[in-house]
């Protein structure tokens, strides 16, 4: 299904936040997919999928973020199993882990395609703390059941519009768990920031300073649209 993530009153302190739902991969096939891990985890609901490259080349290992932590401990009890003709190793990460991943990939496609977006690269702590807050926020981790209403409800007490609230989906049609609110003002998006980490049915969300820039790049990628 390809999901291509193309990710103070300021952010809570890294301590407070709950732990990733995230494992590691290694092993992998060189021809892995990211749809190939997520029918891997065919059952639990997958959030992101990160494949680690080094000089543009797979590297055999990926990071999977699960919507939840309960998850994890299914996720683990597929460690050893096959993809292909590889068995996989499966294991905990950390958020920090993750993260470094993350920033290395960013890293390491300076020159050539990058492959995330610049919502994506953003998605680190320090990128929370040191990102310019404008009128926008993405969501990740919501549930794909989530409508324009439970994001309205999530954020009570702000004064949103439902033709400001843009939920991705794939291109057949299946929400990613990612979302774009725009906000009246710079001072709610700041303010908003503080439901970092809070739970919207099962799930807990993460919030990350975004941009209109950001919300059109989204918009024009190809393989994602926007439920209106």
């Amino acid at each position: 299904m390809g999901l291509k993530r193309q990710w103070v009153l300021l952010c809570p302190v890294l301590s407070k936040q709950p732990p990733l739902p995230v494992v590691r991969l290694r092993g992998l096939p060189f021809d892995c997919s990211e749809a190939d891990i997520v029918e891997f985890f065919h059952g639990l609901d997958i959030v992101d999928v990160l494949l680690v490259r080094k000089n543009d080349k797979f590297t055999g290992k990926a990071f999977c973020v699960l919507a939840y932590p309960l998850q994890v401990d299914f996720a683990l009890q597929r460690n050893k199993q096959n993809i292909g003709r590889r068995y996989v190793e499966i294991s905990r990460s950390k958020r920090q882990t993750y993260y470094k991943a993350i920033a290395n990939e960013v890293s390491d496609s300076e020159g050539c395609a990058p492959h995330r977006s610049a919502s994506r690269a953003k998605s680190s702590d320090d990128g929370k703390d040191s990102a310019e807050h404008t009128w926008v926020l993405l969501l990740k981790g919501l549930p794909f059941s989530a409508g324009k209403d439970d994001i309205m409800n999530f954020f009570n007490g702000f004064a949103l519009s439902e033709n400001l609230i843009h939920i991705t989906a794939t291109s057949e049609g299946r929400p990613t768990g990612e979302a774009f609110v725009e906000f009246a003002s710079e001072e709610d998006s700041k303010a908003a920031m503080e439901r970092d980490g809070m739970t919207l049915g099962n799930r807990y969300i993460e919030l990350f300073p975004s941009s209109h820039e950001d919300l059109n790049a989204t918009v024009s990628r190809a393989g994602n649209y926007f439920f209106y």
